[in-house]
């Protein structure tokens, strides 16, 4: 047979695509006391929290006396800075300060939705900023309608730009969402199977003793080691029954109830933090060894932060071994110092959880250390905390 009736094999072609996009996300900075900034000093600026985008930090800073010493504190200067490590970073960005007055007039620079003739910007390290010098003349800003109940609003947008290669696949079968929290909970719902009743405040509870065994340490100690192995009704003394139900909730669907998510936001008061339900499901993920649940709970208490909560919260993460929550009350704490110092909650903590009181002496001092090399402003809080003096210098009598 000649080369030339040899048949051709077929090759399939392949394809690839490369895909060019922006991962975007935005955050609100709040700015109240504008008055108050002023004076801050030509270069010197307030700095919103770290919000993530694509993979990075990023934080807008607001220079109240301008960052152009040229400039002589006649215009405000808004950048958005790259705040965590990265090279050659590519984004498109998007300023927005808000007019209050409700008119929509919002004053707007943006990278999005125009033609940008050399691309989208690339900030070569961390600490790179984008913005404007002159943001907006300050004469002008003080009698807009930018400017009200001496508060300012500054929304931005940060889109970084990723590329990825696509290979498509012939075929592909979409896995839905695990439903097993669902047919769990189906089962707590159901009586008959039940093998356990527990009584709570004169509620009963169904339940199955495999269920709760599985999920807690505590409840496969009581039915497969201890006295009430054979007990089918088991009285509880420690818990209110809501905060039972809502512990019933999460072993079988791995979730928090609905009552969580309402009574558990806007709780800065002090006296009313330990008695929200999420405080008491904290006690009782500590009582039980439920380590999902005290964490979740942990997640849901440090929404509520404040200089005014801060104290009591903190209590609480130490009294229910709450690692993660106690660790971020101490650092607020401690880089809020002054504040915290003169709210009721400090009074609380001097007399009822003094070795706290230790443990945020040596945040501070460890804060301060990284902050400042010459230590002169770490002595002096140590002595405050110690002696009981303020952050002015005054003494402040001890409660007896």
């Amino acid at each position: 047979m000649s080369s030339s009736s040899i048949p051709t094999q077929l090759v399939s072609p392949t394809s690839s695509r490369s895909v060019t996009e922006t991962v975007n996300g935005s955050h609100k900075f709040v700015i109240q006391g504008y008055s108050l900034a002023k004076g801050m000093g030509i270069g010197k600026h307030i700095a919103s929290d770290n919000f993530t985008v694509g993979g990075y930090q990023w934080a807008i800073y607001f220079y109240p006396d301008g960052k152009n010493p040229e400039d002589n504190s006649t215009y405000v200067s808004v950048f958005i800075a790259l705040a965590s490590e990265g090279t050659d970073v590519r984004a498109l960005f998007e300023l927005t300060l808000v007019d209050q007055s409700g008119k929509g007039k919002h004053k707007v620079h943006s990278h999005f939705e125009r033609s940008l003739e050399s691309g989208p910007y690339t900030l070569k390290y961390r600490g790179s900023m984008w913005g404007y010098k002159r943001f907006f003349r300050r004469a002008l800003l003080e009698t807009s309608d930018y400017l009200k109940d001496d508060c300012l609003k500054i929304n931005c947008t940060v889109g970084v730009v990723v590329s990825a290669t696509d290979c498509p696949r012939l075929h592909s079968i979409q896995v839905p969402e695990s439903d097993i929290g669902e047919h769990f909970g189906m089962l707590l719902e159901n009586v008959e199977s039940s093998d356990v009743t527990f009584h709570v405040a004169g509620e009963k509870f169904h339940a199955h003793k495999l269920v709760l065994a599985a999920r807690s340490p505590i409840f496969r100690s009581k039915f497969f080691e201890g006295l009430e192995a054979d007990k089918q009704e088991i009285v509880i003394n420690d818990l209110e029954p809501k905060v039972f139900k809502a512990m019933l909730h999460f072993i079988y669907r791995d979730s928090l109830t609905e009552d969580v998510d309402v009574t558990g936001s806007g709780t800065s008061c002090m006296s009313s933090v330990s008695d929200t339900l999420v405080a008491k499901l904290l006690a009782a993920a500590d009582r039980y060894g439920l380590e999902r649940l005290r964490l979740m709970c942990e997640s849901h208490l440090c929404k509520d932060i404040s200089v005014n909560s801060v104290a009591k919260i903190l209590a609480l993460a130490d009294q229910y071994h709450a690692t993660e929550l106690k660790a971020v009350c101490l650092k607020f704490a401690a880089e809020n110092l002054a504040a915290v110092m003169r709210s009721d909650g400090f009074e609380y903590l001097k007399e009822n959880c003094p070795s706290l009181q230790s443990e945020l002496l040596r945040t501070v001092a460890g804060c301060e250390e990284d902050c400042s090399s010459g230590g002169g402003k770490s002595r002096s809080v140590w002595a405050q905390l110690s002696d009981g003096g303020d952050t002015n210098g005054r003494r402040v009598r001890q409660r007896t």
